[in-house]
């Protein structure tokens, strides 16, 4: 199976279990305050047994082809974590998971699990959007002298502002799908319309100023 497929069967699960919803005609709106037309909570996949197993061979597969030299999984606080531990459970890995900050009692921990300096980490994150906590959370492991090869996530909004973010850090992202093979999974199976997906590409060219 190619990129395309892995992408669209992807997208087509994430559509059928309602880990994305999508209401071009009645947005969401988001913490920061944005209008959207998808709202994405891949935590959903995790009680769908068939779903999980999926993503967890592609994620892994995905850290075999990109990242072969991993030698911890790193999941990203919070729903990162989940992922992050069946994908290093299948790759026979260490893992640990990063926290946005670290913890105000007991040890103070911002990573959790055992983690040496200078080993290799792939961190494992659910969804990109801007990309900014889940970068956050590659300098933490920088801090903590590990060397980050990288990135992996199920799912992309395709953001310029994300793709430069990446850039700007020097961390390689590599998404098992993203919005706009979802988009045309979305119109064949029937969940939008064409009336509807115009408004669905005009939004992730200009998210802050949607609607």
């Amino acid at each position: 199976m190619d990129n395309r497929e892995i992408s669209n069967s992807i997208a087509s699960m994430l559509l059928e279990v309602k880990a994305i919803k999508l209401r071009p005609q009645s947005p969401f709106t988001w913490s920061s305050g944005w209008k959207s037309p998808i709202y994405c909570d891949n935590r959903l996949t995790l009680s769908y047994p068939a779903v999980r197993t999926y993503i967890k061979q592609e994620l892994a597969g995905l850290i075999r082809e990109k990242y072969p030299e991993a030698e911890v999984v790193a999941g990203v606080a919070t729903a990162g974590i989940p992922q992050g531990a069946l994908v290093a459970d299948l790759l026979d890995l260490p893992y640990v998971y990063v926290r946005d900050k670290a913890k105000g009692h007991g040890m103070g921990n911002r990573i959790e699990g055992e983690l040496k300096a200078g080993q290799k980490v792939v961190l494992v994150e659910d969804l990109i959007s801007t990309g900014g906590s889940s970068l956050k959370a590659a300098e933490g492991l920088r801090e903590a002298g590990a060397e980050v090869l990288g990135m992996a996530a199920i799912f992309t909004y395709g953001f310029s502002v994300a793709e430069q973010n990446f850039q700007n850090a020097g961390t390689s992202l590599a998404c098992l799908s993203n919005y706009a093979d979802m988009i045309a999974v979305a119109l064949e199976q029937g969940y939008v319309g064409q009336e509807d997906v115009e408004l669905l590409k005009a939004w992730r060219e200009d998210p802050a100023n949607w609607g």
